[in-house]
């Protein structure tokens, strides 16, 4: 009997305490509640949004001109109830819109540049749209369309009392080459935040967890002498041989670089006529390595090049630093915060019609083709670098503070970035499905990162090793926004 009862007891302590187990804590269930609410409100502006990041499609403005695209975003967010400043850092189309009071403060950054020279319809084929001279190839248009929304979401629990601390909506021009976020980081706006947010369009859904490569870029202007090609060749002094010399001694260059190293160009004025020798000529380089050192000293060497080819060919030479950016840092502490996130929001499911689209696309895709299902999979967190990859000035809002971003299909997947299949494919629910992963991914980060004090300050320590003893400095230096660069 005795041992009846005391088995009885122990069972009974079992089940107590199992419930104990099962049954969250207050503030545990007051963040899955304010993760419902955020994934109901961004359900409910998905039509709204779809609108917005189509505009901003259509209007496909390039960096630093991005007024119509810049001025959609602020407006959605006064109405929101956000504080906005605008031209910010010197750059009339960059914004900094707030909500709330004190902290922890978390930033969301937003893009809405469009990339020249490239531009597409919705159609599965190509098909050029006359007179475009743009077009989202890199999906900013839905960059900052799902930025914003998810600050909205956020700010609205804050409205309700359900978090507490500050939102931020950064609004950040040309990224493509103009380095719009590195002049805000250079004019301290981010000193005051605890994190920041971001995401990138891409034909995957998962966690950005490789670094990008360091950018230098500049525009060398060659200047000459004009005389007639034929009657007087003698009297003149070409540029364009000199932005030729450069570029032939820069090619030869390639050969004793690291092999990491990315160079390219392209030339940008030669001459309007063969007959007339060109007093003019301009060239502009990208420099590109996985160390913002090594960047440096490639950069210079190129600068050498471009001094022998005056030189050499009696003409002059300046150069105008364009951009710089840092390589990202990768925080993990918050990357698998955003996994567990990403996971709950899942992929992207394409309709038949959508499927469809997606298979005539794929047959136009140079390369491997890819399992067109994983659109709508979420890969797991791997830290294991996939080779080289492009540059963002995202990276020198790395060295500021924590920063955490994904990746989102937006694009049928085996899609390279900057093609016209991805502005096709951006222009369509496709792209736009893919916008809504990551608006909801990004704020369930957020509202992670405004409920756990404990996961913010275990990012802080991480960032605090990461950089080490470095100190920041832009790699373009003290120059303005150079902000006739796409002109």
């Amino acid at each position: 009997m005795k041992r009846i009862l005391l088995l009885s007891c122990v069972l009974v302590s079992l089940q107590v305490m199992a419930q104990k187990k099962t049954k969250a804590d207050p503030a545990t269930q007051q963040v899955n509640a304010n993760k419902e609410a955020a994934l109901a409100a961004l359900s409910s502006a998905y039509e709204a949004d779809k609108k917005t990041a189509l505009q901003i499609w259509e209007y496909a403005e390039v960096g630093y001109k991005e007024v119509k695209s810049a001025a959609l975003h602020v407006q959605h967010l006064r109405d929101a109830g956000f504080t906005v400043e605008t031209g910010v850092a010197g750059i009339p189309t960059a914004f900094v819109a707030t909500y709330g009071s004190g902290s922890p403060a978390i930033g969301i950054l937003a893009e809405y540049d469009a990339l020249p020279g490239i531009n597409q319809s919705t159609s599965a084929d190509r098909d050029p749209i006359v007179g475009k001279n743009a077009g989202h190839a890199c999906g900013h248009h839905l960059f900052g369309t799902a930025s914003v929304s998810a600050g909205i979401a956020i700010k609205e629990l804050i409205a309700a009392g359900k978090l507490k601390g500050t939102i931020k909506v950064f609004g950040t021009p040309a990224e493509e080459g103009g380095s719009g976020k590195v002049f805000l980081v250079r004019a301290g706006l981010f000193n005051n935040l605890d994190a920041v947010i971001h995401w990138h369009p891409d034909d995957v859904n998962a966690i950005t967890t490789t670094s990008a490569l360091a950018n230098k870029s500049a525009k060398f202007k060659f200047y000459g002498i004009s005389a007639h090609a034929a009657a007087a060749p003698d009297q003149g002094r070409s540029s364009l041989d000199a932005v030729e010399a450069m570029d032939n001694m820069v090619n030869m260059m390639r050969e004793h670089v690291p092999q990491e190293t990315r160079i390219h160009y392209v030339i940008t004025s030669g001459g309007k006529a063969p007959n007339v020798i060109p007093d003019f000529a301009e060239v502009y380089y990208y420099v590109r390595h996985p160390k913002r050192k090594d960047v440096v000293e490639i950069f210079d060497r190129v600068v050498k090049a471009a001094e022998g080819a005056a030189l050499g060919t009696g003409t002059t030479m300046k150069y105008d630093i364009i951009g710089g950016t840092h390589d990202l840092l990768i925080n993990k502490t918050l990357a698998e915060a955003m996994q567990i996130n990403l996971e709950k929001v899942g992929g992207v499911s394409y309709t038949e019609a959508e499927l469809n689209f997606a298979k005539k696309l794929e047959a136009s895709f140079v390369g491997a083709k890819v399992d067109l299902t994983t659109a709508g999979t979420v890969r797991p967190i791997s830290y294991i670098s996939e080779g080289n990859s492009g540059s963002t000035d995202v990276g020198d809002v790395s060295y500021a503070l924590p920063t955490v971003g994904l990746r989102a299909a937006t694009w049928v997947p085996g899609t390279a970035a900057h093609s016209w299949q991805a502005v096709a494919a951006g222009g369509t629910e496709i792209g736009t499905k893919g916008m809504l992963v990551a608006s909801k991914t990004m704020a369930l980060t957020a509202i992670d990162l405004m409920s756990n004090p404990v996961l913010l300050a275990k990012a802080m320590e991480e960032f605090v090793k990461s950089k080490g003893d470095y100190k920041y400095k832009a790699l373009l230096g003290d120059i303005k926004p150079a902000l006739n660069y796409r002109d």
